[in-house]
């Protein structure tokens, strides 16, 4: 089989339409960088709400800065009241680029 005939077996992500799912065992580890509580995968719906929030309106990060680009995936706060986006299949786990979850 040549390699231009074999199936793509690059992670789940944006670029295949299939959503991005952290490995379990690394979703456990992390943790918010503000309050160290746990993470958890933002469900598909809640990603999708973002995102035509992002495209429709004007989305602040808590650093203040426009949110210009869509997020692949998101990462939830225990409390719920941020999400940490996930880009090219990487946490951005910065206090500044978390999305407040209010009115989303």
């Amino acid at each position: 089989m040549s390699d231009s005939s074999k199936p793509n077996s690059k992670p789940a992500g944006k670029s295949s339409g299939a959503p991005f799912i952290l490995d379990p065992e690394f979703l456990e580890i992390l943790a918010c960088p503000e309050d160290k509580s746990p993470l958890r995968m933002a469900a598909p719906d809640l990603v999708e709400r973002l995102n035509t929030k992002i495209t429709t309106t004007k989305v602040v990060n808590r650093g203040g800065d426009r949110v210009a680009e869509a997020i692949d995936a998101g990462l939830v706060r225990e409390d719920g009241k941020y999400l940490y986006p996930v880009r090219d299949e990487i946490p951005i786990l910065l206090i500044e680029e978390a999305i407040a979850l209010e009115g989303v």
